[in-house]
C-alpha cells in the first residue's frame, strides 16, 4: 500500500493533509450496483444454496461473546454478529458494516454515527441505537467481564460517553482527543439489547457470564450477521444457517449469504484437518509452512483445489514470553534480566524457523505491530542475528557456569532448566520448541517441553501457570487496539502480572515496574489522547524501539497468511497479494 492510502487509513479518511482532527464526513461508499458490502469480496456473483463445511481446531467454551477469551467461538461467532464497521481487505480503509456514516468533530472529541436503517436481528426485533448503547456501556467496556474491551474505549483513564441521539444515531464523546476511535468502535460486535439485558451485566457480571452457555437453545441467541446457530453437537459439530433477515446484498442486490448452511467439524489435528479437505470432506482449510509443498504440488497436478498465499497485517506472530513472576525466586530474578533474555534472543534461529517450518512462508517480525503498516517502525536490527556462541558468551558473564555435564547451574548448583509451554496441536508451535530445545542444549540450558491444547493457551499465560511459554497475539492496523497487551498493567501482559492493577482500580502497581515499563505505560497514555496522527506514529514508534531494546517478549517470526480451497469455491481468490474471502460471499460453482 503507498503511504497516501496509509496516511488516509492512518487518519480515517481525512486526507493526507497535516492529519490534524478536521472535521470530517465519512459516508459508506456503494462501491457496485446495489451492494452494501466491499465489493472487493467478489470476483463474480454467485449462486444460492449448499453448505460450506469449515474446520475448528477445539470446541467453543460458550456463545457468549464476551464472557470467554475464546478464539474458537469466536470464530463461530463471528457469523453471528456484526460490527459497527470493518477495514475493506484490499483498501485497509474503513467502510460501515452496521453503521452507514460517521462524522468527527473538529476537536476530535466527539463522534457522530449514523446506523444502517432497516436492519433486523435474526429474530425480526428492529435493530436500533438502543442495541449499541448496551453492547459499549453494559458489556464491551464491562472490566468485570472477561472479554471486555475497556482498554480501547478508554481516554485518559476516564470511559468514552456513549449518547443516543434517534433510534439511528449515536455520539461517543471523549473527555479528551481520541485519534484511534473509529478503529475501537470496530472492535465489539453488537448484541441484542432485548435479549441480554434482563442478565444485568453491571450489576451482576457473573450470572451475565453464565448466560448463552453452548447448551442454551439456539433460537435464544440472536444476531444480524449473515448466519445463526442452528445446532451444536459436543466436540463433534456446529451447524448455522442463512440469517432470514441478512441485511447484506451483493453488487447485483442480490441477498447474502449464498450458502444455505455452514457446519464447523470439531478436528483438533491440522494434519487429519487437510486429510479431511483432501477426501472432499471440508471445503476450505488453514495451512501450516509444512502442508504447504504438497498442497500445492497437488493444487498443479490435479487443478481441484487452490492454494492462496499472501501477506496480511493480521496474522499472529509468534513470541516467547518468561513469566517475571515465576515462583521459583533464582528463575524469577533471571527472567527479569534483560542480559538472559538477550542470550535467548540470540539463540533464536529465525532463519532456519522460517525456511524449515514454515517453508519460506514468514518473514521477520516487528515488536507489537504490522511491518508494511502505517504504524511500523523498522525494528529489525535489534533481532540480531542468530548465534549460540553469542548467547553462551551472555550466559557466562551472568555467572551460569557449566558442570561436567555440560549443564549450566544456577547460583544455588541447580541446573538451569525451565519449562517452554506451547501449543502440541499446533503443526509450527511444536517444531518451534523441538528447535528451540535442541539449540538451548548446546548451550548448556535444558528447556522442558510442556504441551497443551491451543484452546487453553491463553488461559495457561493469563494465569501465570507457566515459566516461558510460546503464545501469538494477532496484529492490528492502529496500536490502541492492542493497547491491552502491551502497555503494562493491561490484561493480556501477561508475562508481568505483579504491576497488574488491584481489583476495583484502573492503576497499575508503578512501583513494581521497569523503568523502561513506566515508559511504554506513560507512551500508551499520551498516545490515546491525541488527534495528531503523526504525533501518535511517534509515540509508538518509540514504545516499538523500547520493545525492541528491552525483550518483554522474544519476537519469533511474522507468517504469510496461507489457506486452501477446493476449486469449486466461487469468490475464494487473491489479490494485490492478499487472501480474500468471506463466508457470506463465498459459493459453490
Amino acid at each position: 500500500m503507498n503511504r497516501r492510502k496509509l496516511l488516509k487509513q492512518a487518519a480515517f479518511g481525512i486526507g493526507t493533509g497535516a492529519l490534524a482532527p478536521w472535521l470530517f464526513s465519512k459516508a459508506m461508499a456503494q462501491q457496485a450496483g446495489q451492494t452494501n458490502v466491499p465489493a472487493s469480496l467478489f470476483q463474480e456473483i454467485g449462486k444460492r444454496g449448499g453448505t460450506l463445511t469449515l474446520p475448528l481446531g477445539s470446541t467453543p467454551q460458550s456463545w457468549n461473546y464476551f464472557a470467554v477469551i475464546d478464539n474458537f467461538a469466536y470464530t463461530v461467532l463471528n457469523n453471528v454478529f456484526d460490527r459497527l464497521m470493518q477495514l475493506d481487505p484490499v483498501t485497509f480503509e474503513l467502510v460501515g458494516v452496521l453503521a452507514e456514516s460517521w462524522t468527527i468533530s473538529r476537536d476530535a472529541r466527539t463522534t457522530t454515527v449514523k446506523l444502517r436503517s432497516g436492519v433486523k436481528w435474526s429474530d425480526g426485533t428492529p435493530f436500533t441505537a438502543d442495541d449499541v448503547i448496551f453492547t459499549f456501556t453494559e458489556v464491551a467496556s464491562n472490566t468485570n467481564l472477561r472479554a471486555n474491551q475497556a482498554a480501547t474505549l478508554t481516554v485518559g483513564g476516564v470511559p468514552l460517553r456513549f449518547e443516543k441521539v434517534d433510534d439511528l444515531t449515536f455520539r461517543v464523546v471523549s473527555n479528551k482527543p481520541y485519534g484511534a476511535v473509529l478503529q475501537a468502535l470496530t472492535f465489539s460486535p453488537i448484541m441484542p439489547r432485548h435479549k441480554l439485558a434482563q442478565f444485568k451485566p453491571r450489576e451482576d457480571p457473573s450470572g451475565y457470564s453464565r448466560v448463552w452457555a453452548t447448551n442454551t437453545d439456539p433460537r435464544e441467541i440472536v444476531g444480524t450477521g449473515p448466519f445463526i446457530l442452528q445446532s451444536y453437537v459436543p466436540d463433534q459439530k456446529v451447524t448455522l444457517v442463512r440469517n432470514p433477515n441478512s441485511w447484506r446484498r451483493d453488487p447485483q442486490g442480490n441477498p447474502l449469504p449464498y450458502f444455505d448452511r455452514l457446519e464447523y467439524l470439531i478436528i483438533r489435528d491440522p494434519n487429519i484437518q487437510v486429510a479431511q479437505f483432501l477426501a472432499g470432506n471440508l471445503d476450505q482449510v488453514p495451512v501450516s509452512g509444512a502442508q504447504f509443498p504438497d498442497l500445492k504440488r497437488q493444487e498443479v497436478a490435479s487443478g481441484k483445489i487452490r492454494v492462496l498465499r499472501g501477506s496480511t497485517i493480521y496474522t499472529s506472530p509468534p513470541h516467547w514470553g518468561f513469566n517475571f513472576d515465576v515462583p521459583n525466586p533464582e528463575l524469577r530474578e533471571l527472567f527479569r534480566n534483560l542480559t538472559f533474555r538477550r542470550a535467548m534472543q540470540f539463540a533464536v534461529n529465525r532463519k532456519r524457523i522460517i525456511e524449515d517450518v514454515y517453508n519460506g512462508l514468514a518473514s521477520l517480525p516487528g515488536h507489537g505491530v504490522a511491518p508494511g503498516t502505517f504504524w511500523y517502525y523498522d525494528t529489525r536490527s535489534y533481532l540480531g542475528e542468530w548465534s549460540l556462541e553469542r548467547a553462551a558468551g551472555l550466559l557466562d558473564s551472568l555467572g551460569l557456569r557449566r558442570g561436567a555435564d555440560g549443564q549450566r547451574r544456577l547460583p544455588s548448583g541447580r541446573v538451569l532448566e525451565f519449562s517452554f509451554t506451547y501449543a502440541s496441536d499446533s503443526l509450527p508451535f511444536s517444531a518451534i520448541a523441538a528447535i528451540l530445545q535442541n539449540d538451548l542444549r548446546q548451550i548448556g540450558v535444558k528447556l522442558n517441553l510442556q504441551g497443551i491444547q491451543q484452546g487453553t493457551l491463553l488461559a495457561t499465560a493469563t494465569s501465570g501457570n507457566f515459566e516461558s511459554i510460546l503464545m501469538a497475539y494477532g496484529d492490528q492496523p492502529d496500536p490502541q487496539l492492542r493497547k491491552d497487551i502491551w502497555q503494562p498493567g493491561g490484561q493480556l501482559n501477561y508475562w508481568h502480572r505483579s504491576v497488574w492493577p488491584e481489583r476495583g482500580s484502573s492503576e497499575p502497581k508503578f512501583d513494581q515496574m521497569f523503568p523502561w515499563e513506566k515508559n511504554i505505560w506513560e507512551i500508551f497514555r499520551q498516545a490515546e489522547q491525541l488527534g495528531d496522527q503523526n504525533e501518535r506514529k511517534r509515540l509508538y514508534d518509540r514504545w516499538q524501539l523500547l520493545s525492541a531494546q528491552n525483550l518483554p517478549v522474544i519476537m519469533i517470526v511474522k507468517p504469510d497468511a496461507v489457506a486452501a480451497g477446493h476449486a469449486r469455491l466461487g469468490n475464494f481468490y487473491a489479490r494485490d497479494n492478499r487472501i480474500i474471502y468471506t463466508n457470506f460471499s463465498m459459493f459453490e460453482k
